[in-house]
């Protein structure tokens, strides 16, 4: 393995000057940096990982906690989308990413805070999980650097969807195609969902609109057979809906199924409305109207903050941001009179 100490002396310069060629010092002139780069290239010279965390104190890997409690995994397309720009923006500034679990090590589990110390990582993300586990709130509570996506904790960094303005567009899109009958099949209880709700019912409440208890239904994320159940019971109702909200893009599948079976069509009987702007939301027919978020703003922010968070702990805000996404309208929503 080549070493500093080789290159110094092939460039007859001392250790020190080849490192701080290297880094980029700009007390090197230069000519005898890229001159002492190119000698390095020339050689094969490769950083050793090690060495650079003894002298920095760091390791410059990122940790992504991330669970899926349907198991999709990274074929969820919102969140897949969401690590892939953070992945892109951690290796621009240098930094190698380690996906964090609970595994087993000599014998016992370790939780995902010892799972982080056992890998030496100098931060984490998290994303999709149940947060108000124990092992996550050990995590939280801990001293390493943790930014989290669509959540909220005191004393941590958020990024976040801004569901609240991203529903009352849809709410205000479907207002203005006439529509006074609107439910909401809703994901499960948590942050995003509570924020969706309450804009839904306080937008349709500025519009004048009441809506009836039946017409809100509980149902999961990106679960399309308890979608379609629960569309069916709206579709049943003596006085149904003319527009149905999805709790998302992947399970609005299922409301679509639903509609098909009961021989109904979409929007002519009832119009639909999805949430996050997947691409498959465009490959149903009719096309859906939805909420496009900005994965790749939601995944580079809470890359740049976390990489922030870590270098300059100091002055680095501890805040919530608010990321916004965009109406994409589709075929889904008839105009009524």
């Amino acid at each position: 393995m080549i070493s500093m100490r080789d290159i110094a002396k092939r460039c007859n310069v001392s250790v020190a000057t080849v490192s701080k060629a290297l880094n980029g010092y700009s007390d090197i002139g230069k000519a005898k940096r890229e001159e002492i780069q190119a000698v390095a290239k020339e050689m094969g010279y490769f950083p050793n990982s090690s060495a650079r965390a003894l002298k920095t104190n760091r390791s410059y890997d990122l940790g992504i906690l991330f669970v899926d409690n349907l198991n999709s995994g990274l074929t969820h397309d919102y969140f897949a989308a969401i690590l892939d720009s953070f992945k892109v923006t951690a290796e621009s500034k240098g930094y190698d990413i380690t996906f964090t679990s609970m595994n087993m090590v000599a014998n016992r589990r370790m939780s995902y805070y010892e799972h982080c110390r056992y890998r030496g990582l100098d931060g984490v993300v998290i994303a999709n999980i149940d947060f108000a586990t124990p092992e996550v709130l050990e995590l939280v509570r801990s001293s390493l650097p943790v930014v989290t996506i669509d959540y909220l904790f005191d004393g941590r960094i958020a990024v976040v969807s801004d569901n609240v303005k991203g529903m009352k567009d849809l709410v205000d899109y479907v207002v203005g195609k006439g529509h006074r009958k609107i439910a909401y099949i809703h994901g499960d209880n948590n942050s995003v969902t509570r924020d969706r709700l309450s804009s839904f019912h306080r937008t349709l409440e500025e519009h004048g609109i009441n809506v009836p208890d039946s017409y809100i239904k509980a149902s999961r994320y990106r679960d399309g057979e308890m979608t379609e159940v629960k569309m069916k019971e709206l579709l049943s109702l003596p006085d149904p809906p003319t527009c149905v909200f999805m709790p998302d893009d992947f399970s609005a599948v299922g409301g679509y199924s639903a509609v098909q079976e009961m021989g109904l069509k979409i929007p002519d009987d009832v119009s639909v409305v999805g949430f996050d702007g997947i691409a498959m939301s465009q490959a149903l027919f009719p096309k859906l109207t939805t909420l496009r978020q900005d994965t790749r703003q939601i995944g580079k922010k809470a890359a740049e903050q976390l990489t922030s968070l870590i270098e300059s702990p100091k002055t680095t805000l501890i805040e919530k941001i608010l990321v916004d996404g965009y109406l994409l309208e589709g075929g889904s929503v008839k105009r009524v009179n």
